[in-house]
């Protein structure tokens, strides 16, 4: 299949997924709390096991493992400081619920929404740019973060009094902001010279600072012992569903893309 094609397919089919758990809350009759507790730990799982199994590997085979490492750190940190300073870039819903101080206005929620849907849409650009599987390892992992941080915006948009109906299509032009990305990015990489370990190394960083600032903090959180037993359950489940799927994807889709090879060549 054309990597061009099945970029926007990846692209286009990620954003849609990932607004399934907002819908769910518009429309759903399971409980939303009970449907965040399984999906953020899963998430957070989901992004380690992208960013250790396939990025990380990806980023250092033939380059220097002291650059790639200290990008990843650079990395984490410029995003924490973005955090601290652009309060809407990636949201604490609870916080937000909890103190009115932290409440912003509606056209805000879906500014600061679609940056974060841009930025994801960056890195599953660059990661296309290194091989279609390790694109759609990337997509995989970052529709399983969006699902529950989609539910926290239709949530938020609801109780600011917007219509279901409105809320579903802001949500849902907000979400092609990540096609958008993944477009420009994927565009530029053909005629611009862009390091992909670097970028590779970047995506990484962010996963890991997503999960470990955003993610993990809210099961150490959770009171009951019971519940936050089952979360790192989850956690563990999102870490082992991502990492076989990148061993699988890399076999079925490395070995098609070795056999095309060997026939050009010859």
């Amino acid at each position: 299949m054309n990597e061009w094609i099945l970029l926007l397919i990846a692209a286009i089919f990620g954003s849609v997924i990932s607004l399934a758990g907002g819908v769910y809350l518009l429309y759903g009759k399971w409980g939303v709390d009970r449907l965040q507790r399984v999906s953020v730990p899963f998430a957070a799982g989901a992004l380690l096991a992208a960013a250790f199994v396939d990025l990380l590997p990806e980023a250092m085979e033939g380059s220097d493992t002291h650059v790639i490492s200290l990008v990843v750190l650079t990395s984490f940190l410029v995003f924490f400081l973005l955090e601290r300073s652009l309060s809407w870039f990636h949201h604490h819903h609870e916080h937000e619920h909890a103190n009115p101080r932290y409440r912003r206005n509606s056209s805000l929620i879906v500014i600061g929404d679609t940056l974060h849907n841009f930025i994801d849409g960056l890195a599953i650009g660059a990661s296309f740019l290194v091989s279609p599987v390790t694109g759609i390892i990337t997509t995989i992992a970052i529709t399983a973060h969006e699902i529950p941080q989609e539910i926290g915006d239709f949530g938020l948009l609801l109780a600011k009094g917007m219509k279901k109906r409105n809320v579903v299509l802001a949500n849902l032009l907000s979400a092609l902001a990540t096609v958008v990305g993944a477009v420009l990015v994927y565009a530029l990489g053909g005629s611009v010279p862009i390091s992909e370990p670097i970028l590779l190394a970047i995506t990484a960083g962010f996963f890991i600072y997503i999960a470990a600032s955003d993610i993990i903090p809210t099961i150490h959180a959770e009171p009951k012992r019971r519940t936050a037993n089952i979360q790192a359950a989850v956690l563990l489940l999102g870490v082992l569903f991502v990492g076989v799927t990148t061993t699988l994807a890399h076999d079925m889709i490395g070995g098609h893309e070795h056999d095309a090879t060997e026939q050009h060549t010859h």
